[in-house]
């Protein structure tokens, strides 16, 4: 059964930190490229961030994000981490971890999501 398990969310004040993690089981981890996916409350889905399934690790990430999010993965852990600094109430919503084989394909597997909230 394949499974992502994400954990590591909750309430952080403005300009706090996060690290969010997500395990997966049930797949060959190191073969799949991993991706945060977001949804703040009343819209739709965000892409957030991926890392791809090399060994270099080229990782991307959306506007809203970069600068401040890091993406990084532990095959030997079947894990995916996203580090969030300088956090703002934007960033408020649901993160979802997710997993695909081929690069410009929808996601195969997602997690059930972690509630992060942001707000003084």
């Amino acid at each position: 059964e394949v499974q992502l398990v994400e954990s590591g969310g909750g309430l952080v004040q403005p300009g706090g930190s996060l690290r969010l993690s997500c395990v997966a089981s049930g797949f060959k981890f190191s073969n799949y490229i991993m991706g945060w996916v977001r949804q703040a409350p009343g819209k739709g889905l965000e892409w957030v961030s991926g890392i791809n399934n090399g060994g270099g690790g080229v990782t991307n990430y959306a506007d809203s994000v970069k600068g401040r999010f890091t993406i990084s993965r532990d095959n030997a852990k079947n894990t995916v981490y996203l580090q969030m600094n300088s956090l703002k109430p934007e960033d408020t919503a649901v993160y979802y971890c997710a997993a695909k084989l081929i690069y410009k394909a929808d996601y195969d597997y997602w997690g059930q999501g972690t509630q992060v909230t942001v707000s003084s």
